[in-house]
């Protein structure tokens, strides 16, 4: 599992191993392994330039100790300085023949250029000073940020399109919440962990799962498990506008082992479900866990529209779980928030979705949620698609307090975030980009009721319904388009291979 701490519990590591170093070894363990990244990707591009962006603080020093150690191997180096540098780190930069200037088009020739300019502590934002050296970084150039991309919010909270994106990364030791949160893990690159040592005490505040996790966490069933003990999926989707969602969830939850599913839909949709999932049943009863919402209209007339919406309020009034997706999303309310609090919810928005939910629960209250501050606020509170996809973690932070309900925020890196102050957000980033399709999210919400039924909380489903969701679409047909239906179809190949690597380490 990769993990991410904040800035703060970064530098109290630094500061608790500093204590018993001595004075400098923190940073020449750092410079010793940004120098060998350097020196590799040098090497792999046959370049023969390296410059350095250096800012005041302690990434301008690694930079700047990183170039010297690379002019001394050979290389030409030349390194753009503040004002103010680490006078040790100028030292060695002199002694090695490293060009030292403020001229920005010293840069025209570099092959590899180490972003130095701002370090964690930073506010997000270049300064001024330093724009002019971020433009004139040839397009040909290879960008290695030290620790992140300078501009970029070191906690991941908001992208600077005029800050740094990187190639490449180097980090040192743990990555922190830039790297791996959206939006601003795109400004990263490729990102390198360099060890230097530190230990953290303090939880980590980004968790993201990765393929070797799936073995440990996925609910494989045992020979004294049944239909029953392994989880039975309700699902309430589909209706007379929108029949598809109901195969594609269904498939889903079925494809992904979940041990018995129940359908409830109007007419057409239920025909269509008989048709393509014959293993499942139909009609309330008993349940692990509800699916509701994949094509589901609540302002649909009808009898068999009314039935359908009566079952999925019920289930919401019950204690079992709930995945609530898409038309589902309707039914939040203020007597959602009430029924379903202390239950585990968890809602599947994507930006969209998320902005009109925001939008309505504040309109419904009469101004914003009670101690949420995470987006501009104008009128009755209207929140739009482009605030959550700016930020999406701290939006979704925003609709998980305002419900009460664990939120999977659906996108290019989908983030799962609970209610709880303190709780980490997972961040996974596992799908093709052609998976943006039509259906793609009525097949993650029948695969996470699956996993939710299997007994797996919110969260930790959330994360791994997503990784697998991704790694499904991936197989299904790499490199090229792929249809919502065959990347439900696809689940039990996923799933198969992703537990086939702990068997594979272990023979």
């Amino acid at each position: 599992m990769n993990r991410a701490w904040s800035t703060d519990a970064v530098y109290g590591a630094e500061a608790a191993l500093m204590a018993t170093l001595p004075d400098g070894e923190l940073m020449a363990r750092a410079v010793e392994g940004l120098a060998l990244v350097a020196a590799a990707r040098l090497q792999e591009c046959d370049g023969a330039a390296v410059a350095a962006l250096v800012g005041p603080g302690n990434n301008g020093a690694d930079a700047l100790y990183a170039v010297a150690r690379l002019a001394e191997a050979g290389w030409n180096a030349v390194a753009l300085h503040d004002e103010v540098v680490h006078e040790g780190a100028r030292a060695a930069a002199e002694e090695a023949g490293v060009l030292l200037t403020t001229d920005p088009a010293a840069l025209a020739e570099a092959d590899v250029v180490l972003d130095g300019i701002l370090g964690i502590g930073a506010r997000p934002g270049l300064p001024p000073w330093a724009a002019a050296w971020v433009a004139a970084v040839p397009d040909t150039a290879y960008v290695i940020a030290v620790d992140l991309p300078s501009g970029q919010d070191p906690m991941g909270g908001a992208l600077d399109p005029d800050g740094v994106f990187a190639d490449e990364t180097v980090t040192f030791s743990v990555p922190k919440p830039v790297h791996l949160l959206p939006p601003t893990e795109q400004a990263c690159g490729i990102l390198t962990v360099v060890d230097i040592g530190l230990e953290l005490a303090a939880d980590p505040v980004v968790l993201r799962l990765d393929h070797d996790d799936v073995a440990a966490l996925w609910p494989v069933p045992t020979p004294a498990d049944d239909k029953y003990s392994r989880g039975v999926v309700g699902v309430v989707a589909g209706g007379e506008a929108y029949t598809g969602a109901a195969v594609l969830a269904v498939t889903a939850a079925v494809e992904s082992g979940a041990g018995m599913v129940r359908y409830v839909g109007t007419p057409t949709p239920s025909a269509l479900v008989r048709a393509a999932v014959p293993e499942a049943v139909h009609g309330p009863g008993r349940v692990q866990a509800w699916v509701i919402g994949p094509g589901l209209d609540v302002e649909a007339t009808g009898a068999d529209a009314a039935a359908q919406l009566e079952v999925a309020r019920a289930a919401l009034a019950g204690d079992e779980p709930v995945v609530l997706d898409a038309g589902g999303l309707d039914l939040v309310d203020a007597d959602f928030v009430r029924s379903r609090a202390g239950r585990a919810t968890l809602l599947t928005p994507h930006a969209g979705e998320c902005a009109r939910l925001l939008s309505r629960l504040n309109a419904v209250a009469g101004s914003v949620v009670p101690g949420v501050t995470y987006w501009s606020i104008s009128g009755q509170g209207e929140v739009t698609r482009g605030q959550v996809e700016a930020s999406p973690v701290a939006h979704a932070k925003a609709l998980a307090v305002a419900t009460g309900a664990t939120v999977l925020l659906k996108g290019s890196t989908t983030v799962v975030v609970g209610p709880g102050e303190g709780a980490p957000a997972w961040s996974q980033a596992d799908a093709p980009a052609w998976l943006g399709t039509a259906g793609a999210g009525d097949v993650l919400a029948g695969l996470l009721g699956t996993l939710v039924a299997a007994g797996l909380p919110p969260d930790s489903a959330g994360a791994l319904g997503a990784l697998v969701h991704g790694v499904a679409a991936d197989r299904a047909n790499p490199g090229g388009p792929v249809r919502a239906l065959r990347v439900a179809h696809g689940i039990p190949d996923a799933v198969a291979h992703l537990l086939g690597r702990a068997t594979n380490r272990s023979s």
